[in-house]
C-alpha cells in the first residue's frame, strides 16, 4: 500500500508542482526567489515542528557538514529557479536537468576515480546528445523570433546563453553536492528527514540578500487578480493562489520521493522519477502550448533512453521475471 502511496503523490505532486511553477514564470518570469523562499519556508517550519522537535533533537550529523551542504543547497536550488528568467522555456528546463547523470558520472570520474562500463558511457552519451539537439533547436528558436528586432534579438539569445549556462553550472553543483552527501552517508549514516529540515532551514538568513527582489514581486503578487479558491469559498490575489499551491505540491512531492525511496528499490524510484518527468514535459508542451518540433522529440527520446539504460532497467526487469520461472521449475 505505502509504494502505490508514494507512487500517487510523486506524480500527483511533482507533476502539479511544475504545473503551478509554469503558471507563476509565464505571468513573472522573474518570480524565481520569492517562489524558492517560500518553498524553503513551509519544509523548515515543518521540519522544526516534527523532525527537530523544536529544536530539542540534537542532528546526527555535526551541524558544519550541512553548512556546506546548505551552501551548496541553496545556490543550485536559487540558480535553477532564476534561470526560468533567462530566457528558458520551462520544456527545455525539464530536460536540461535530466541530465543529471552525466554531471554524476563526471565528477563521479574527477573525484571518486569511479570507472564505468561502457554500457554506461554509451547511455550518458544518448543524453548529452539528446540534451544538445533540444539546447540546439531551442537556440534556434530564440534568434528567429519574427516579433524581435535584430538588437533585441541578440540581447534575447545573450540572456538564454546566460540561462544555459545558469543550469549548467546548478547541473554541476547538485552534482558535486550528490557525491558529498554520499561521503556523509557512508559517514553517519543515512538521515534523510533531517537532512531535508536543515537544507531547508540553515539557508534561510541568505535570503536577507534577496529581500528586495522577493517584496518587489509579492507587491506584484497582491496586484494580481482575484481568484475564489473552489470548495472553501476563500478569494485572493491569484498569484498568491498559485504560490500556496506550488509550496504544498512541492512538499506532497518530496514526500512522496522520500517514502519511494524507503519502501524501494532503487531501480523502481529511478523508473517513477524518469516517467514523472516525462509525463510533466508532455502535460508543459500540450497545454501550455510550448514550442516544441520533431527534433526536440527526438532529443526527448534519446535523454530518457539513455536514463533508463544507464540504470540497466531491462537487465534488471529481465532478471527479476526469470526468478519466477526458476523457482516454478524447482517446485
Amino acid at each position: 500500500m505505502r509504494p502505490a502511496l508514494a507512487v500517487g503523490l510523486v506524480f500527483a505532486g511533482c507533476c502539479s508542482n511544475v504545473i503551478f511553477l509554469e503558471l507563476l514564470a509565464r505571468k513573472h518570469p522573474g518570480c524565481g526567489n520569492i517562489v524558492t523562499f517560500a518553498q524553503f519556508l513551509f519544509i523548515a517550519v515543518e521540519g522544526f515542528l516534527f523532525e527537530a522537535d523544536l529544536g530539542r533533537k540534537p542532528p546526527a550529523i555535526p551541524i558544519r557538514y550541512y553548512a556546506i551542504m546548505v551552501t551548496m543547497f541553496f545556490t543550485v536550488s536559487v540558480v535553477n529557479n532564476y534561470a526560468l528568467n533567462l530566457n528558458i522555456a520551462m520544456p527545455l528546463h525539464m530536460i536540461f536537468r535530466s541530465g543529471s547523470l552525466i554531471a554524476n558520472m563526471i565528477l563521479g570520474i574527477i573525484i571518486l576515480k569511479k570507472r564505468y562500463s561502457i554500457f554506461k558511457y554509451t547511455s550518458i552519451t544518448l543524453v548529452s546528445v539528446g540534451i544538445f539537439i533540444c539546447t540546439f533547436m531551442s537556440a534556434k528558436q530564440v534568434t528567429s523570433q519574427s516579433s524581435l528586432s535584430e538588437n533585441d534579438g541578440f540581447q534575447a539569445f545573450v540572456w538564454w546563453l546566460l540561462g544555459i549556462g545558469a543550469l549548467t553550472f546548478a547541473l554541476l553543483m547538485s552534482a558535486r553536492m550528490g557525491i558529498f552527501q554520499e561521503t556523509l552517508y557512508k559517514r553517519f549514516g543515512k538521515h534523510s528527514k533531517e537532512a531535508l529540515f536543515y537544507n531547508h532551514a540553515l539557508p534561510l538568513p541568505g535570503f536577507v540578500f534577496l529581500a528586495s527582489d522577493i517584496y518587489d514581486h509579492a507587491v506584484l503578487f497582491n496586484k494580481s487578480e482575484l481568484y475564489e479558491v473552489p470548495v472553501i469559498g476563500v478569494t485572493l490575489p491569484i498569484m498568491w493562489f498559485y504560490l500556496l499551491m506550488n509550496v504544498i505540491t512541492q512538499y506532497v512531492c518530496i514526500r512522496g520521493v522520500f517514502i519511494l525511496t524507503t519502501e524501494c528499490a532503487s531501480l523502481t524510484v529511478t523508473l517513477v522519477v524518469t516517467l514523472r518527468k516525462f509525463v510533466s514535459l508532455i502535460f508543459s508542451i500540450l497545454y501550455f502550448r510550448n514550442p516544441f518540433t520533431l527534433w526536440h522529440w527526438l532529443g526527448t527520446s534519446f535523454v530518457f533512453i539513455g536514463t533508463l539504460m544507464y540504470t540497466e532497467v531491462w537487465n534488471n526487469l529481465g532478471t527479476t521475471k526469470s526468478e519466477p520461472q526458476k523457482d516454478n521449475k524447482q517446485n
